[in-house]
């Protein structure tokens, strides 16, 4: 399994910034997908964005495209999440997920490896 360590989260006003980090460490190489999701409070995790396997390819949920931009730097082992345009309905706790298992990117059950989470808090 892969350890995943996340920061950057905060408290924003609302169109703010922020830029979310996440260290992976435990496993050789690089090989494998990684994610974001997020959960609000009495909701359920929910997809936000995929970077593949090769570091080609970037997937979003519907409401993050255009705001959010996923990116990965291999040599330094950390997944990034920088989201613009901040809303007060982005509120969440913030996992990163690795090791994709195959299926479907926007389900929770597809992946192996998960952080323990960073808070962020959109003010309106």
């Amino acid at each position: 399994q892969v350890l995943l360590v996340e920061s950057g989260g905060g408290l924003v006003q609302a169109g703010g910034s922020l830029r979310l980090s996440c260290a992976a460490s435990g496993r050789t190489g690089s090989d494998y997908a990684m994610g974001w999701f997020r959960q609000a409070p009495g909701k359920e995790r929910e997809f936000v964005a995929a970077r593949s396997r090769n570091n080609d390819l970037s997937y979003y949920q519907n409401s993050a495209k255009g705001r959010f931009t996923i990116s990965r730097d291999n040599a330094k082992n950390t997944l990034y999440l920088q989201m613009n345009s901040l809303k007060p309905e982005d509120t969440a706790i913030y996992y990163c997920a690795a090791e994709f298992r195959g299926g479907n990117f926007y389900s929770q059950n597809s992946w192996s490896s998960w952080g323990q989470g960073t808070q962020v808090t959109v003010s309106s």
